[in-house]
């Protein structure tokens, strides 16, 4: 028996991985985040899978369900939306699994701010004026941010900022970053990426504030803030340039 993690995607049930779904249609029990998982990525499962929506569980609940699939014998799909890697909640899963010798593996997922950008249809690093995409959030009521982990220290890099589970802090994030980032610096919101719902505000960090005010978003929305997501005067890189000689190219002749 093992118990597979399997990052969902941003929402749409065709950005799930071909490994994702044969995992889903492989195993008789799916235990699945029913508050932020699209109901159609269950139609990847097998018919008869025995589905639990654990957004009404407690953590010892969900270590129950593996254990009683532990002790059938049957092979387990833990559906978390998003990628795995962050704000998933599988590390506690995990350590309980361990504890427990049960085995164990990870499928990694698109994360939401992939999708978002892809949204928005821009790439996050732009040469020369953008190299860097810092994932954070701001303190909430699941989990504190770090001491050192703050949006004005971030901010002071320059980078492209990628703020989850924040929208409710907008007051905060604006008040925090112009300092930094000045008045006019781009910003964008993406409510459910993905999604049939999905909505696209863009501004500045001196007009976000007040958008948001007309065209109210829930939680799952991400922030982005970055000069990255609206210039379009920059150099190209040089990893396409005709005279630009690297590894794969053979063009010794130039």
């Amino acid at each position: 028996m093992t118990v597979h993690f399997i990052g969902a995607g941003p929402g749409a049930a065709d950005l799930i991985t071909l490994r994702g779904s044969r995992l889903l249609a492989s195993c008789p029990v799916c235990l699945y985040a029913g508050s932020i998982v699209a109901p159609e990525l269950l139609e990847h499962c097998a018919p008869g899978t025995k589905l639990i929506d654990t957004a009404p569980m407690s953590l010892d609940e969900i270590e129950a369900e593996y254990l009683a699939a532990d002790k059938a014998g049957q092979d387990v799909a833990r559906l978390h939306s998003g990628d795995l890697s962050v704000w998933s909640a599988v590390a506690e899963q995990i350590r309980r699994l361990e504890k427990r010798d049960i085995p164990y593996t990870l499928t990694p997922g698109v994360p939401s701010f992939a999708a978002a950008a892809a949204a928005l249809r821009r790439e996050l690093t732009i040469p020369e004026l953008a190299q860097s995409l810092v994932l954070t959030r701001v303190s909430g009521r699941a989990s504190k941010m770090p001491p050192g982990e703050t949006l004005a220290g971030f901010g002071r890099t320059g980078a492209t900022l990628a703020i989850h589970l924040a929208i409710h802090a907008i007051d905060r994030i604006v008040a925090e970053l112009t300092p930094l980032y000045g008045v006019e610096c781009p910003v964008a919101v993406v409510f459910r990426a993905s999604w049939p719902d999905e909505r696209i505000l863009t501004g500045t960090l001196g007009t976000i504030e007040a958008q948001l005010a007309q065209n109210p978003m829930e939680r799952t929305a991400i922030i982005f803030v970055g000069s990255a997501l609206a210039t379009q005067d920059f150099g190209e890189s040089s990893l396409y340039d005709a005279h630009y000689q690297r590894r794969f190219r053979g063009r010794d002749g130039l």
